[in-house]
């Protein structure tokens, strides 16, 4: 079954916009896996407009599923990972403004600074997902990199799923056929809803890991952390 880890950035957004620890990250974080949630996401900025390095390293040592780590490989960001040691680090191609995930890396383009950072990972015992598009091209140099995992972003399929969930699909199916051929681990993220997640998960079954986080906290507002998080696992089941 694929396994559901909470992006819990915008939880630190709300903390943050007074300052102070209402809410609490590292107790929603516990919650979360008392909920059922299979791991916790963070993605660290520089300007630590959510997430901070402080809670980085606090939350080391409440998690006890699977704890992974975004954010663009920049040294002082590697630095970080490779004291904390988190079970995943997925590596994303954003500007330090950047603000949200919104394009996948050119691992064409970057393929040997990856693979010098993936290598590197790897030494230490972390694994690495490149969070990535579905061009054929750009998963096969994600290969050659040696990637444990990629990360499919999956924006496109999110903002045509109403209008035809069939057309939307087609090419995650084919991106995802490819990266199991090559060996690759698929994960997937970014805009991922109650909406639109079963049907990734029923038209790609062997996807490992979905990170979500915007839309599950906006709905914990309506229905509850607890509720909110057992819909979205009900979702990963391939019926």
């Amino acid at each position: 079954m694929t396994k559901l880890s909470v992006n819990i950035n915008k939880v630190a957004t709300l903390r943050n916009s007074r300052g102070g620890n209402l809410p609490d990250v590292l107790k929603v974080a516990e919650d979360c896996q008392r909920f059922g949630a299979d791991g916790i996401t963070v993605h660290p900025r520089p300007d630590e407009r959510h997430i901070t390095r402080k809670d980085v390293f606090d939350l080391q040592s409440k998690i006890t599923t699977e704890f992974n780590i975004e954010g663009y490989p920049s040294p002082e960001f590697i630095a970080m990972v490779k004291r904390v040691k988190p079970r995943q680090v997925t590596f994303v191609p954003d500007a330090p403004n950047a603000l949200t995930s919104n394009e996948g890396w050119d691992t064409v383009t970057h393929e040997l600074f990856l693979t010098e950072i993936v290598a590197e990972m790897q030494a230490a015992d972390i694994r690495t997902s490149l969070f990535i598009e579905t061009n054929e091209e750009k998963i096969k140099a994600a290969s050659r990199i040696g990637t444990d995992r990629i990360e499919l972003f999956t924006g496109p399929y999110a903002d045509q799923y109403a209008e035809n969930r069939e057309a939307a699909i087609a090419p995650y199916i084919e991106a995802a056929k490819l990266a199991k051929s090559l060996g690759l681990g698929l994960n997937a993220g970014h805009d991922l809803n109650l909406e639109n997640l079963n049907y990734l998960i029923v038209s790609i079954p062997w996807i490992k890991e979905v990170s979500i986080g915007h839309a599950l906290i906006s709905d914990a507002l309506y229905m509850g952390l607890e509720k909110t998080i057992k819909a979205y696992k009900n979702c990963l089941i391939a019926l």
